[in-house]
């Protein structure tokens, strides 16, 4: 902003000194009278008004004196080669009256010219000025017009490193390779003796949140070399060459400031397959990447540059962006597992006043399948849960409350609801409840809840002890009927079914089919796969699927899917019609306390009293306490 205002000033000096060179000219000149005949300062001269003459070789400059007072000037010329007072008497003007005129001879000099030419110049000075002066201003950073072809990649020096690898959490092997790299860029002569020639490109695959940018940032941060960041949407634009051009300029300046790092987030912006668009056309974006192959390809052996990319999808790239001497080395950050998690959960508390009542290692058990995006994203809730309730101290409470939101959405109080439909809600969660409860390989509940959150009208939260990888058919088979607990619960009790088994029934009927055609689960169909998913790259997924059976197989796999799911929902409706008491006391203890704990909902199923129920009071504001706690109406 300075430097755009410091070339406005440049420009109005310009302008101005232009303007004062000008008008000194055209006054030094003289010529700032009104021009008159000879014949006019003759009758002028005679009638006695002329003061003085100044002769300045064939012009005149004639003053006049006015009655009153002021001085006039004209300018005029003599017109032949004879002396102005010959001319004056030769037109009537007497030698008295020429005595009381004062007349002056200046040098001739050819000033006219001399001051045209200066004029000439000085405009010349002023037009070349003002071009360059708006060349530089369309150059600026607001304006890359004339700037097409440079890379916008920014470099980072490394010598005040924000994040290292210390910052990085529940990936630990990932770490490991990309500290090899650093140690060749740092020591690149221990790997040069042992003939080792480190990979020229790494790629980095995951899924989104998992850590790859944050993973580059620490190598950038732990390598002390240059660092260039781009992004691989910022190659392409609407003008023909100009990605091509951009990556030309990148690799050299890499090359200048070897050794350095190179980072290309979100690479399958420009590394998608050749040949892929509609038609196969040629387009701008696979001339950029044509442009990549070649340059990393181009690299010397004694070039210290490593290019690391960033994806989470690796099944679109290029196969020959991925063969050995381009990315050689693959590093796929997968979803912590609960040491990871907990780790993670540790590096973002870092530095936040969290309470002595939170345990992280319980946190970490109760996010299963999140990525560090998500495990930022709820110490951050957490922290702003605590701050909304005026507390110094983020506690165990908010990090539960900022889990939920994270799963679920916020809790929506404010929603009208009619005690038919509360009856409804928590019949239906009771059912998924209860089911899991009940079903041996189902994950044990950790919350219930016919408080609205988001879309739903309540929520039932199951939660695994440990990290599962694989999915047993027992296992499947038992959470179809967890799924299904909330329909069967509804037609139990209420001989009627509503609409609030939508979602449960597209999943169990996702998770049926899949068995089918995925898994090779149906004895009917034996241990094969149906269906050839191949995704084409500017295509949607629907239009990318090929089926690859018949009509009569199709059939045949949609009764297996509807023979899945009716036996699952028959197991449902009848384990529920067994344990109908244990189905009527949580809906009834729902419909009083609204939520039930994990501890709370063993309690109801074993038939145990509960404590009154406790509401908080509202605290007040800029006070830290422990909140004043006192029975509910309903549970009084």
């Amino acid at each position: 902003m300075q430097s755009k205002q410091n070339g406005s000033n440049f420009l109005y000096l310009i302008l101005i000194a232009a303007v004062i060179f000008l008008l000194g000219s055209y006054l030094f000149n003289g010529n700032n009278g009104v021009d008159a005949s000879l014949n006019q300062i003759a009758e002028d001269a005679r009638a006695g008004r002329i003061t003085h003459i100044r002769v300045r070789g064939d012009h005149l400059q004639v003053q006049y004196a006015e009655e009153n007072g002021e001085v006039r000037i004209v300018t005029s010329r003599k017109g032949s080669e004879t002396s102005l007072v010959e001319q004056l008497q030769a037109l009537g003007v007497e030698e008295a009256m020429l005595r009381n005129i004062a007349i002056d001879f200046d040098e001739p000099t050819d000033w006219g010219t001399l001051i045209n030419v200066a004029i000439t110049l000085v405009g010349m000075v002023v037009v070349a000025l003002l071009f360059y002066f708006f060349i530089r201003q369309f150059q600026g950073a607001n304006n890359q017009a004339l700037s097409f072809g440079k890379s916008r990649a920014r470099m980072f020096s490394g010598d005040r490193p924000t994040v290292t690898f210390e910052d990085v959490a529940g990936i630990d092997e990932s770490k490991e390779e990309l500290k090899e790299v650093v140690e060749f860029l740092q020591e690149p002569q221990k790997f040069i003796n042992l003939g080792a020639r480190i990979p020229k490109g790494v790629l980095l695959v995951g899924a989104p949140g998992t850590g790859k940018t944050l993973l580059a940032k620490a190598v950038a941060g732990e390598a002390g070399v240059p660092f260039f960041s781009i992004s691989g949407s910022e190659f392409v634009e609407m003008f023909v060459g100009v990605g091509a051009s951009r990556v030309r300029d990148l690799f050299e300046q890499a090359k200048r400031h070897s050794p350095c790092i190179v980072f290309v987030d979100e690479v399958d912006a420009v590394g998608r397959y050749r040949g892929a668009g509609l038609g196969g056309s040629h387009d701008e974006r696979e001339q950029t990447l044509n442009q990549i192959l070649v340059e990393m390809d181009g690299f010397d052996t004694d070039t210290n540059v490593i290019i690391v990319a960033a994806t989470n999808r690796p099944d679109i790239l290029d196969p020959a962006l991925l063969r050995p001497g381009r990315f050689d080395r693959r590093i796929t950050l997968d979803q912590p597992d609960i040491q990871g998690r907990e780790a993670i959960f540790r590096v973002h508390a870092r530095g936040k006043p969290v309470a002595s009542n939170v345990e992280l290692s319980e946190l970490a058990q109760s996010t299963p399948g999140f990525v560090g995006a998500d495990i930022e994203n709820v110490v951050n809730e957490a922290a702003i849960l605590a701050a909304r309730r005026n507390k110094r101290r983020i506690e165990m409470y908010d990090f539960q409350e900022a889990i939920e939101r994270v799963i679920a959405g916020p809790e929506r109080r404010s929603r009208v609801i009619s005690e038919d439909e509360r009856r409804v809600f928590a019949y239906h969660e009771a059912g998924h409840a209860v089911l899991s409860h009940y079903l041996p390989k189902c994950d044990p509940v950790r919350k219930v809840s016919i408080i609205a959150r988001g879309m739903a009208g309540g929520y039932t939260i199951t939660l695994p002890e440990k990290d599962r990888y694989i999915m047993q058919r027992s296992k499947m088979e038992d959470e179809m009927v967890s799924m299904l607990g909330g329909r069967a619960a509804e037609e139990l009790v209420f001989s009627e079914i509503s609409t609030g088994a939508a979602d449960d029934l597209r999943k169990v009927t996702q998770l049926a089919r899949a068995m089918v055609t995925r898994y090779g689960m149906s004895e009917k169909l034996g241990p094969l796969v149906y269906g050839r998913k191949e995704e084409l790259v500017f295509l949607g997924k629907e239009i990318g699927e090929q089926r690859d059976y018949s009509e009569a197989m199709a059939e045949t796999i949609d009764h297996e899917v509807l023979r899945f799911v009716m036996e699952a929902y028959d197991r449902a409706r009848k384990i529920l019609t067994e344990q109908r008491a244990m189905l009527d006391n949580v809906a009834d203890t729902l419909l009083v306390r609204e939520s039930l704990s994990a501890k709370e909902f063993i309690a109801v199923v074993e038939g145990q009293s509960l404590p009154p129920q406790r509401r908080k009071e509202p605290r007040n504001p800029g006070k830290e306490s422990e909140p004043v706690l006192k029975p509910s109406p309903a549970a009084a």
